[in-house]
């Protein structure tokens, strides 16, 4: 089959949108690629079309672990052979799936970035046939990259093993230096960017100057109909503006990281749904939701990038309607914003102090830990060593940029043992109680690899074989933890750290430059562009367009600054003649083609709303394409 035909005959559509042609021919040819597009461009199609017309299984690289199985299960129903690989699941599971692609039994393979670095994955994966290797949300491999994530610096060592797979690098949100760095840390052949205009027609960007900020929230609600998303940066705050506004009379709930996956999820789907309205969050609450008819997106916090802005606020409008993108902003959020700087980047002394203070903390002796994973309670760290929480997240986000350790600020897994003990020596343990003699026994039998990695174990499946409750079963494997006869790491939602290498006096870190000074000097840029987008004048979409590199553009016509000088009548009707002339030859067109086809935007965007408004004019769903009815 073609990859028209692929298209059709697996989900449905009989053509592609934008680029996504363009990035299909391109990996089908075996060029590396990077394709950015704006958010509800269609990512997924791009490498799934592929992965169904090529030999082998294509490997999916994706941070997020609900997201790979939404989309695993998605891919199911409709009989597409397809798996994920993430650290909740058994060993035994892991290596049913692996064996399962070495033997061709999936078409595509998704996994998280830690788990590239696994021996036993980089064991198998040079006896699998992989087509070639997708990397979602590209951006995080770059230092550059608002939301960069060390673990996908694995990926590098992936294409070693793999030489012969090209790699399809995928993001929403990249300006040109992200773009280049992305190429460079992937070991690309020859560059190939595939690009969409960062452009969304249908959304209305604004930035409301007000000193109750939870006031204006009730405002716009009451103003603006239909569901919601609120941005905030405290979890504590993400309850009081829920409380709140259920305290008002509208329907609200919240969401972070904080909170257990079962509650997140359960939030999540009820939002979904359309049972709650509102959804209150951190940046928690982000990658995977695909909700059309959000019809507003509201900041109570400014963020500390644009990246991180447009990505939020592209949440709204989906569906191809008019959708609003609303910052408020006050007078000391400049102040509170230029504060992070330093926040983000405390001094090197500070950084070497924290990096000692974790390894009195966790009880890791000069030369030892390499290679080993501790949970890490950063809240009762605070509390002994009199220290700032975000600060301290800071410098063991800097540690782990320069390689000595690897921080993961939420690491929700399943609990995970490795035998310190050998084999044979088991045998003659004395003074074990008959639960842990039990446990000892379950696990070897059950599990394989204990004794040269940890491995994720079910505390509730050990406490059903053996008959005992499941705090039983914690307790039992505590107290073995504490002999020294394993390694464990309870199942828990909180922070971890891996030694990289081993633990070395903090007063001899080297911390690169690249590391720190030219990271800050990005950072800084990113917090005055974000000041800047407030506190402007300027068309606001174009503002953000040009932070993304694209400088061929006219005013949108629709975001608050723009609609300060409202069209004529005649303008209107100028617009809308063009509108329907334009759409005669009954072929889609793209949604920035609404403002170069008449002279003034906001004229052409009032136009455009006519003919939706008249059913003369259809959208997709995803907002970036129109066409006559």
């Amino acid at each position: 089959m073609t990859a028209t035909e692929t298209l059709q005959h697996y989900f449905g559509y009989t053509s592609f949108r934008g680029i996504q042609a363009d990035i299909i021919a391109s990996i089908l040819d075996g060029r590396d690629t990077v394709g950015l597009m704006p958010t509800g461009g269609g990512k997924s199609i791009t490498f799934q079309v592929p992965a169904l017309m090529m030999e082998g299984t294509c490997l999916v690289i994706t941070p997020l672990i609900s997201l790979m199985q939404d989309q695993v299960a998605h891919l199911k129903a409709r009989g597409i052979k397809a798996d994920a690989l993430h650290s909740g699941m058994a060993h035994d599971d892991l290596l049913r799936v692996i064996d399962n692609c070495i033997l061709g039994g999936y078409k595509l393979l998704y996994l998280s970035p830690e788990r590239l670095q696994t021996p036993l994955f980089q064991h198998k994966v040079v006896n699998m046939k992989v087509s070639f290797i997708a990397v979602d949300e590209a951006h995080c491999i770059s230092q550059w990259g608002y939301d960069f994530r060390p673990a996908y610096l694995n990926i590098p060592q992936l294409r070693r093993l793999i030489p012969h797979a090209p790699v399809l690098a995928l993001t929403a949100t990249a300006t040109d230096i992200t773009i280049k760095d992305i190429q460079e840390k992937l070991a690309f052949r020859t560059e190939n960017v595939a690009r969409m205009s960062f452009a969304r027609n249908n959304l209305c960007y604004a930035v409301r100057e007000c000193t109750e900020k939870l006031s204006e929230i009730v405002h716009i609600l009451h103003h603006v109909p239909g569901t919601a998303i609120i941005y905030t940066r405290s979890r504590e705050r993400c309850h009081d503006i829920a409380r709140m506004l259920c305290a008002a009379g509208f329907s609200a709930t919240y969401y972070h990281a904080g909170l257990t996956p079962h509650t997140r999820n359960e939030r999540q789907r009820a939002w979904q749904r359309g049972e709650v309205r509102i959804m209150v969050a951190t940046n928690a609450f982000g990658m995977g939701i695909d909700k059309p008819d959000v019809r507003v997106v509201i900041h109570h916090d400014v963020p500390d990038s644009l990246e991180a802005y447009y990505q939020e606020a592209g949440r709204a409008g989906r569906d191809g309607k008019r959708a609003d993108a609303i910052l408020l902003y006050c007078a000391g959020d400049a102040r509170t914003l230029l504060r992070r700087i330093a926040d983000t980047f405390p001094p090197k002394a500070y950084i070497r102090e924290i990096y000692n203070q974790v390894a009195y903390f966790l009880e890791i002796g000069i030369g030892e830990a390499e290679g080993r994973t501790f949970a890490f309670e950063l809240g009762e760290f605070c509390r002994r060593y009199g220290r700032y929480p975000t600060t301290v997240e800071s410098a063991l986000g800097i540690l782990t940029a320069a390689g000595y350790i690897a921080y993961a600020a939420e690491d929700s897994t399943q609990a995970k043992v490795m035998f310190l003990t050998q084999r044979d020596a088991l045998y003659e343990l004395h003074g074990l109680g008959r639960r842990e003699d039990d446990i000892i026994n379950f696990i070897l039998r059950r599990y394989t690899g204990v004794f040269a990695e940890t491995v994720a174990i079910d505390e509730q499946d050990i406490a059903q074989a053996i008959g005992c409750r499941h705090d039983e079963v914690y307790q039992s494997l505590l107290s073995l933890a504490r002999q020294h006869i394993i390694h464990y790491i309870p199942r828990r939602t909180s922070p971890s750290i891996t030694y990289n290498i081993r633990r070395q006096d903090g007063d001899t870190l080297c911390i690169p430059r690249s590391v720190y000074e030219v990271r800050r000097q990005q950072y800084e840029h990113r917090i005055n562009s974000v000041i800047q987008y407030a506190q402007s004048k300027a068309c606001r979409e174009e503002i953000l367009l040009h932070y993304f590199d694209e400088h061929h553009t006219t005013p949108c016509g629709h975001c608050d600054n723009c609609t300060a000088h409202a069209p004529t009548s005649a303008e209107i009707a100028d617009a809308r003649a063009a509108l329907l002339k334009l759409t005669a030859d009954g072929q889609r067109h793209h949604a920035s083609e609404v403002k170069h086809v008449t002279a003034i935007a906001q004229a052409g965007l009032t136009a455009y709303q006519m003919l939706l408004d008249e059913g003369l004019i259809v959208v997709e769903t995803n907002g970036l394409y129109f066409c006559r009815k």
